[in-house]
Formats: C-alpha cells, structure tokens, sequence
C-alpha cells in the first residue's frame, strides 16, 4: 500500500479543517432534540450532496443515509444527530447554540455529542471522493436520529426495514481520538409494590406499599455492591432512579409505589440475569418486575420502538476491525493509539450486541463534556477524526 496516499488523507483533512469547523457550526446552530431533528437532518443532507457523495437519502425513521462506492466490502460510519437539552442556561458562559468557531474550537451544544463525528465524517467522505478511493468498498455514512431516548433504536431500523448490514461500523460518538471496543449495556426496569390501602388514622389495617418498597430499596442498594465485574469493562451497577407512590388520598395508606431501576450490563450478565435477581429480592412480596418497553413516533410520523434492553458488548482487542483501526491511525501520525471502552451507552449496543457486526468508536472530542454544560470540541480533533475515517476505509479496502 502507497504509504503516500495516508499522508494526502491526513494533509487534506488539515486543508479542510475550516470547511469541516463550519459545516459543524452550521449543525450546531439548529436545535436538534430527539424525534425533532428535521432541519439538522436537511442541513446534514445538504453537507453531504455538497461534498459529492453518489447517493443521499432519508429513510422511514429520519436517518440520513449517504453512499459513496459500490463495492462488495461493506463499511459503515454512524454519528446521531440528536441532542439533549441545555439545562440550566446560567452554566453556560456562551450561547450553546451558537456553533461560535473560536480559539480553535467550536463551541455549542451537539459539538462533542456528537455532531462532531458527522461534520468530519463528511469532510472523510469528500476526501474519499477527490482520490478516488471508495472503489472496493460501499461506504454508508449514517446520521442517526432519537440516540439519545433509544440508543440503538435507529439501527435496529437500518438493518430490519432499510436491510443495510455492514461487515464493519465505526461509531464516530467521542472517544478523545482513542479507539473504542465496547461498554457495559444497560437497561430500565419497574418494580412494582401492590399494598392495601385504609385509612389513615388506622394504618394497621391496611398495608402500605411505601414501606414495601423502602426495604426493597434498601436491599437493591446492597445488591449493587456485590454485582459481577469485568477486567476490560468493569462491575455492573444498579441505581434506583426513580420512586412513585399512589393512594387513595392523602389520608390513607399508599396501595401503591413503584421504583425505576437504571441497570447497567457488565460482560456475562443479560437481560434474564438482571431480572432474576431482583425477583430474587422481592420473593413472598406482592410486587412485579418488567422491562420498561420505548415507543416513539419519529420526526418523519412513524411511531417506532423497542424493549429498553441494551446488551453489554466489546470486541477482542485482536479482532480484524481494531487492528485496521491501529494501523489506519499507525499511517497517518506514525504512532499507536490507545485502544479503550467508553463509560456511557452507544447505538453499539444494538449494532455489535444485538446484530454482533464488528464495531469500533474513534470520535472527536471528550467524553466528559458530553451532557455538559459549555461543551465544545476541539478543530484538530475533527482533522484528525476526518483523516481517520478516510484511511480507516483505506486500509479495509486492502485487507485481504
């Protein structure tokens, strides 16, 4: 392989870094919350036609899907276009939707999670283009919608209703320009008590679902504890989230409480697991577990969902798609990058644990600054994350 065509990658990134900055200012600048994320969709779509990609579409949910190449190796690069909220606007010392470009960075809302990964993805894909690399290879630059209230949700609609199944996905969510192999899964459960109410003047006569669920409550704070561990992604974790009460007024007993469990999936335990262990702790008691189900109806009208159950996943750190990764990073900076996890949730959850393609993350930014207050991202991080891109499917493209 031509070492010099990594190099034409890497200084056309550098060349582009103003026009890669602005076309994430321009995405920056429109509100893009999830199930509402039309006009970044379009704008999105419109930096895609610019740079020259050979096919632009929008599917039933709202993803927008570019291609360039139509070879037999599949390659796919994901970033969700979505948002959360701003919070409290006193934590912020500029407008987060602003996309001000300024000292190096651009700054706003979305710059880190993680419309960062697009705006470079676009610029990879310009770069592509102009040298004529795509040839071997159909690759699918995906901006992704409703990540943030359903990860994984947009990809369990690729595969199933667009039939688009990649041999290898890049997750462009941040990684501080590391590589990325997996993270612990989650998933939401309620736990329901069911008492008896009376009056409350007497309250022996009735059973009360408040103290039910306070001791099981309880006991779920010592079962956090002792959950397993993994050496790569570490302990899972469980945390009462929520708790409601109902009676039937204020002056009765509750006959009614419920707790939201956030679950997070270390490697080994699933779904049953999880909820084997908490009907464990709630044996003898009149109370039910369920996993909580999401159903939403996208920006396009299509209502669409799935079971809040987002399996662990991480791949061997001597799988074919992390070595590409190292030595596509290897030709351009002549150094090794470091290969970690992240410590939130991904659409991997549903790309590798659901459908178990091979999947990497390498994106621009911090994670810490991701549902954060002031976040911004750095331009030499979308360089660096737009030349990764383009020699990462060069270096697919050779491998035999």
């Amino acid at each position: 392989m031509n070492h010099n065509t990594f190099q034409q990658i890497r200084k056309l990134a550098e060349q582009y870094a103003d026009y890669t900055a602005k076309n994430l200012s321009k995405l920056v600048q429109i509100k893009s919350l999830s199930a509402q994320e039309k006009k970044v969709q379009l704008e999105l779509k419109r930096q895609m036609e610019e740079a020259g990609f050979d096919v632009v579409k929008i599917d039933g949910l709202g993803n927008v899907i570019g291609r360039i190449g139509n070879g037999k190796k599949i390659l796919a690069i994901d970033g969700h276009m979505d948002t959360v909220d701003m919070g409290n606007m006193e934590n912020w010392d500029f407008n987060p939707l602003g996309g001000e470009i300024k000292d190096g960075f651009v700054h706003g809302r979305g710059t880190v999670d993680q419309e960062g990964g697009p705006a470079a993805f676009v610029t990879s894909g310009k770069i592509l283009k102009e040298l004529g690399l795509a040839n071997e290879l159909t690759i699918y630059f995906v901006g992704s919608v409703m990540e943030e209230d359903c990860d994984g949700l947009c990809w369990k609609y690729i595969i199933e209703e667009d039939g688009i199944r990649p041999d290898m996905v890049i997750s462009t969510e941040p990684t501080n320009l590391n590589i990325y192999r997996g993270h612990r899964g989650r998933m939401e459960m309620h736990v329901s008590f069911f008492g008896v109410s009376s009056h409350g003047s007497a309250p022996e006569r009735g059973k009360n679902a408040i103290y039910m669920a306070s001791e099981i409550a309880l006991e779920i704070e010592k079962l956090n504890e002792r959950l397993a561990g993994d050496p790569f992604l570490g302990k899972g974790s469980v945390t009462i989230s929520e708790f409601v009460s109902g009676s039937p007024s204020l002056c009765a007993v509750a006959d009614f409480a419920r707790l939201h469990l956030d679950r997070r999936l270390t490697w080994g335990e699933t779904k049953e697991s999880a909820v084997s262990e908490i009907e464990e702790l709630i044996k003898g008691i009149n109370a039910k577990v369920e996993v909580l189900n999401y159903m939403e109806t996208a920006y396009t009208g299509l209502e669409y969902g799935m079971e809040k159950y987002y399996p662990t996943w991480k791949i061997p750190e001597d799988h074919p798609i992390v070595i590409t990764g190292v030595k596509a990073y290897e030709h351009l900076y002549n150094e090794k990058p470091l290969v970690d996890k992240w410590t939130f949730s991904t659409n991997g959850v549903t790309i590798n644990g659901m459908y178990g393609i091979p999947t990497i993350g390498f994106g621009p930014g911090n994670e810490v600054l991701a549902h954060a207050p002031n976040e911004k991202v750095a331009i030499s991080d979308l360089v660096t994350a737009s030349a990764f891109y383009a020699a990462f499917a060069l270096e697919f493209a050779s491998d035999k």
